[in-house]
């Protein structure tokens, strides 16, 4: 099913498009606030498009937008003038669109007359719902017809859909409102220098009732307000000396916070959607790595995905989902298309690395201080996704993680780089599956090591040995096969051949976040990544400029990705390699100036020197989970700053460049207390740990010491 797949592309969503986010609701529109059904726009709730038409006209003229500001990324305004009808330039008739998403839309429009003469008006709103899925909207293939009802009473109007056996609705309501059959209208006399405003609301239905979304009172908060604060009052507050570095942190604790989404069937658990506007969901790779990336500002994160996650790990084989036992999801959805192409089902399992992570970010999770029994809880799930690793993702026994899709619906590539010609040879030519991503691997050991050190953590030596052995097995065999010595780095895959697939990707970089990388073989990697040709001066490409398949506006193949860059600048930092990682770090930061302080899903890679400002790739998602958390994981990786409180440990060694000026953070978790953290230059300061845990001015021991550790703290007398 195409929509699995990231190659399909949405097509172009207009000019000055504004999106806005909150939860599992997000609205795309127009840069005068319209909605068109002709572009992928739309209010979309649980991957429903329930409005697909939203215009506003004046006495039969659509307003001309002058400007769209975004508030919060649940609320925008929008700013525009009635064009006048005797060829002046100027209008007198202004409007403003104040636009907030939540379970539903609400919207307050207000016009505004700056004549001297009463300006008589007549406002119309079109309205249309047609209950598209959002792949049918993002690929403009809408195929499926609604039998459509409406139904008008008073200022409301209600739009019903029925398709086998399946029903679907919005309420719209609108004060002082007249309600037709296609549009709801006023007619109004706007007094000289006065105003006239109105108040409307579109909600889905269920069972012909939609919940109340009311405007709230003056002094009062709206819901999505009050989300919003319960948020920012369980996060670290982050004051930084750069003012640009600042408002992107804060741009990137908004977005994550908009971006959290409930599991249907456990409210309390919160969990990060991979992003807006098409994928408002749960991912496996993307909300696991976004969540362990944002760690340090709230653990609970991690935790809610992990549990979402281990509810819904695969139990049998089902070559249309791709579900294998012990395997951690893709991807959910909820819209018709999905489940009919998945037999009735809402999950795809078509991922190679979501269950080798979804273990590693168990470790992580079990470090940063949840009860045991919390932990203890997910063992077995973990235990289930090691298994998979060596019964099914292991398909040939060669001691690798492969992929190769079982049916003509999933998708081609099953990494982070997803689309059909993400993995390719030096000279351009396609890789042919079954495919050994190198970053997968990394994974796998990542995986490994985690479950040792939770061994340890509950006193199975005999596991966390096996586990070790295990991980120290795949290192030296993947710096064996991988290696390329007359290139100086490592194949981005092993084909169906089992021939090192050659191009210089950034791939490589995750290996070294995971410690799978030789440290004789380091210092190369590091070079070739930081060249000319990888890096663009905004940061690392995908794939090296003087590959064969290189394109600086294609999707995997020489674009940049702020997470794959956050990735291998904790990689770097890892290897000791500082001045690299300081100089990725704040290329990524200062790229963020150019869009609000907010990074884009990717960008494209031309260089510096050719573009003063980064290009942007035409649909990346924004916001975009792990591009919001990316900030965060620079931040926190510069100041070199862990836990592992069953150790009692916390670390803390900042490099942060002279730039980015004095840390300083209050409200940071810890354990089952709160810290304050100021750091100033190469110094650094806590107050507040939490009884038993003790601060370690160094670098963190990575986890190999630290297993060893547990083990010698164990076996002491």
């Amino acid at each position: 099913m195409a929509g699995w797949n990231a190659d399909t592309a949405a097509g172009p969503l207009g000019s000055g498009t504004v999106t806005l986010v909150e939860g599992s609701t997000f609205c795309i529109s127009a840069a005068n606030g319209d909605i068109r059904p002709d572009l992928p726009q739309g209010l979309f709730h649980l991957d429903t498009r329930i409005l697909s038409r939203w215009e506003l006209t004046i006495n039969g003229q659509t307003v001309e937008p002058l400007a769209a500001e975004t508030k919060e990324p649940y609320r925008a305004l929008f700013a525009g003038r009635v064009p006048r009808s005797d060829g002046y330039a100027d209008s007198p008739l202004l409007v403003e669109r104040l636009r907030e998403v939540g379970a539903g839309m609400l919207e307050e429009i207000t016009i505004r007359n700056y004549s001297k003469e009463p300006a008589e008006c007549s406002i119309t709103l079109a309205v249309e719902a047609d209950f598209a899925d959002l792949f049918e909207v993002k690929e403009a293939r809408i195929t499926r017809e609604w039998k459509e009802t409406r139904r008008l009473e008073g200022d409301s109007l209600e739009i019903r859909g029925l398709w086998e056996g399946l029903k679907k609705g919005v309420m719209i309501r609108a004060e002082g409102a007249g309600a037709g059959a296609k549009a709801l209208g006023f007619r109004t006399s706007i007094p000289p220098y006065g105003q006239w405003s109105t108040r409307i609301s579109a909600m889905p239905t269920l069972d012909g009732s939609a919940a109340p979304f009311t405007h709230p009172g003056r002094g009062e908060m709206s819901p999505s307000d009050r989300r919003r604060q319960e948020w920012v009052g369980k996060i670290p507050v982050m004051q930084i000396g750069n003012r640009s570095i600042e408002k992107t942190l804060r741009r990137s604790y908004e977005d994550l916070g908009a971006l959290r989404i409930q599991d249907p069937a456990h409210p309390d658990r919160v969990v990060v959607a991979a992003g807006a506007p098409w994928f408002m969901t749960l991912f496996g790779r993307d909300s696991l790595w976004a969540s362990e990336m944002a760690l340090p500002v709230d653990p609970s994160l991690a935790l809610g995905t992990l549990r979402t996650l281990a509810d819904r790990q695969g139990s049998e084989v089902n070559t249309a989902t791709e579900e294998e036992p012990g395997k951690i999801l893709h991807e959910v959805r909820l819209d018709v298309s999905s489940s009919l192409a998945l037999g009735g089902k809402s999950a795809y399992y078509g991922s190679v690395d979501a269950t080798p992570l979804f273990v590693a970010v168990l470790g992580s999770v079990s470090r940063w201080g949840f009860a045991k029994d919390v932990i203890s809880e997910l063992l077995p799930n973990a235990d289930r996704a090691l298994e998979w690793i060596r019964d099914y993702g292991d398909r040939d026994g060669d001691g690798f993680v492969e992929y190769g899709r079982p049916n003509e619906h999933g998708l081609i590539n099953q990494g982070w780089k997803d689309s059909w010609d993400g993995i390719n040879f030096a000279d351009g030519t396609i890789a042919e599956p079954p495919l050994a991503l190198c970053e997968v691997q990394a994974y796998v050991h990542g995986a490994y090591m985690a479950r040792a050190w939770m061994a340890y953590d509950d006193g199975d030596h005999t596991l966390a040995a096996e586990l070790r052995e295990r991980a120290d097995r795949l290192k030296k065999k993947f710096n064996e096969d991988f290696w390329l010595p007359d290139k100086g780095y490592y194949a981005v895959a092993l084909d169906k051949d089992k021939r090192p697939v050659d191009a210089c990707a950034s791939n490589m970089g995750h290996c070294l976040w995971f410690g799978l990388v030789d440290e004789d073989k380091a210092p190369r990697v590091v070079e070739r990544l930081m060249s000319p040709e990888m890096f663009s001066g905004w940061g690392v490409r995908t794939l090296a400029s003087d590959m064969g398949a290189y394109n600086p506006a294609s999707y995997h193949n020489g674009s940049v990705w702020p997470h794959d860059n956050a990735l291998i600048a904790a990689g770097l930092l890892r290897y000791g390699f500082v001045e690299e990682a300081q100089r990725i770090a704040t290329a990524l930061l200062e790229a963020a100036e150019f869009s609000g302080g907010r990074l884009p899903e990717l960008f494209c890679g031309f260089a510096r020197e050719q573009f003063r400002e980064p290009v942007p790739y035409p649909t990346a998602c924004s916001p975009q989970a792990w591009a919001a958390a990316t900030p965060i994981q620079l931040i926190t990786g510069l100041m070199r700053y862990d836990a592992h409180i069953s150790l009692g440990g916390v670390w803390l060694d900042p490099v942060l460049p002279e730039s980015y000026g004095d840390l300083h953070i209050s409200n940071a978790p810890m354990g089952s207390g709160r810290i304050t953290i100021d750091v100033v230059g190469s110094s650094s300061r806590v107050e507040g740990l939490p009884e038993g845990l003790t601060l370690h001015r160094a670098q963190r021991p990575w986890i190999t010491e630290l297993v060893e550790r547990a083990e010698l703290r164990r076996t002491e007398p």
